[in-house]
């Protein structure tokens, strides 16, 4: 079923390349300056955006074994994600039971056991306490009350999504509406990491912002890569989450051949952006491989910090290796010499006042979509989060 919707987006964005149109809306959307900086909103979004719903912070192929975890600091929660003996992911707040030091320091790894380097208090790969240092002296703990505090969590399509907050109320189907399943069609849980970069940034929606536009593509980036794209983009939505491609004519040799001929790679294409932080874009530089981007927001609302995974569906040789790390230097100065740069500068002269709003064209429905999606999202309480989810695509009802 989910190869049948990659064949409709293929005839869609064929359609639009043999009509020389592209996808547009019916009006244009004008989104408050403020909302880029204000901090009573930065702090509604970190309370209500990254701190309910999922976010995309692991990939099945960092923890194939029993043992293999990450630790990672998300919107400056720390998180360990643990594959246990079983073959279940968990996550917990990386965080000691006895004083809440981190246990696991950043980055990848196998353990049996995950002990806090402050005062080695032990916990197994359930989370549950295991070892008191000195437990005769130090007094009555009940150890099943004292393991890692364990956060929600989903693995699908090969890819980890964790809530931060224990209580989210958040639906992990009404979030996800099927995209999960289109995503399959990558088999990620099969790729390798190759690369990893960290690139600051400015606020967490500007620079969001880039990953859903094509219309800049020939002007900001003309002399990086650029002037090999067109500016106009297709977009297809599963609740918040958006694919975008442009018009590709590169399409056209398939209606020759039967559909099931048609190679996963051609269908694919594109950027595939999961709300409210992750771009996964696809390149073949050294093999088939994608850039996928992990953008957080920063300490206030004028930072972000973006991890850059370059993954890869089959491991490569040493000369597949350094072509993929030439694409991955070509990229990290992309965005941070062209899209951040310029991002921090427009950051500036919104915060200077001269422009109490922005636009976002007719032809720009992925950015309308993602500022619409915010809003809803942002009014809704707990009680009311998942029918928020679940209420459709907005720009259906402009």
């Amino acid at each position: 079923m989910s190869r049948d919707q990659l064949i409709s987006m293929a005839r869609e964005n064929l359609g639009f390349v043999k009509a020389g149109t592209t996808q547009l809306q019916t009006d244009l959307l004008r989104v408050p300056a403020s909302n880029y900086f204000d901090p009573a909103r930065w702090e509604l979004e970190m309370d209500r955006i990254f701190g309910r719903l999922p976010l995309m912070l692991a990939f099945s192929c960092e923890l194939r074994e029993p043992g293999a975890y990450k630790s990672i600091v998300a919107a400056d929660v720390p998180v360990l994600i643990i594959r246990g003996r079983d073959g279940e992911a968990r996550a917990f707040l990386n965080s000691c039971a006895h004083r809440g030091a981190q246990v696991m320091p950043e980055g990848t790894g196998k353990a049996r056991r995950f002990v806090c380097p402050y005062h080695a208090w032990t916990y197994d790969d359930r989370g549950s306490l295991v070892g008191i240092l000195d437990e005769d002296e130090f007094g009555d703990v009940d150890r099943d009350c004292h393991g890692l505090t364990p956060l929600p969590i989903t693995e699908r399509a090969g890819l980890v999504w964790v809530a931060l907050k224990p209580e989210t109320p958040v639906d992990f189907d009404a979030f996800l509406a099927g995209y999960d399943e289109v995503l399959e069609n990558f088999g990620f849980e099969n790729w390798h990491v190759v690369s990893q970069r960290t690139v600051e940034g400015p606020n967490w929606k500007i620079a969001y912002d880039g990953y859903l536009d094509l219309y800049h593509l020939p002007i900001l980036h003309k002399d990086t890569f650029g002037s090999d794209f067109p500016n106009k983009a297709i977009y297809t939505a599963w609740g918040p989450h958006q694919r975008v491609s442009g018009p590709n004519p590169m399409l056209l040799p398939l209606e020759d051949k039967a559909e099931a001929d048609w190679p996963m790679e051609a269908l694919v294409g594109g950027v595939w952006t999961i709300f409210p932080h992750v771009s996964i874009a696809t390149f073949d530089a050294g093999g088939r491989g994608v850039l996928v981007s992990q953008l957080f927001p920063g300490k206030d609302p004028g930072s972000s910090v973006t991890v850059q995974n370059y993954l890869m569906a089959d491991e490569p040789d040493e000369a597949g290796r350094a072509e993929a790390e030439e694409q991955v230097d070509l990229l990290e100065y992309v965005v941070r010499v062209e899209d951040y740069a310029t991002g921090l500068r427009q950051q500036r002269a919104l915060i200077a006042g001269g422009r109490k709003e922005v636009l976002f064209g007719r032809n720009e429905g992925g950015g309308q979509r993602f500022h619409q999606w915010l809003g809803r999202l942002l009014d809704a309480d707990d009680e009311t989060l998942n029918d928020a989810l679940r209420a459709g695509d907005p720009l259906a009802d402009a």
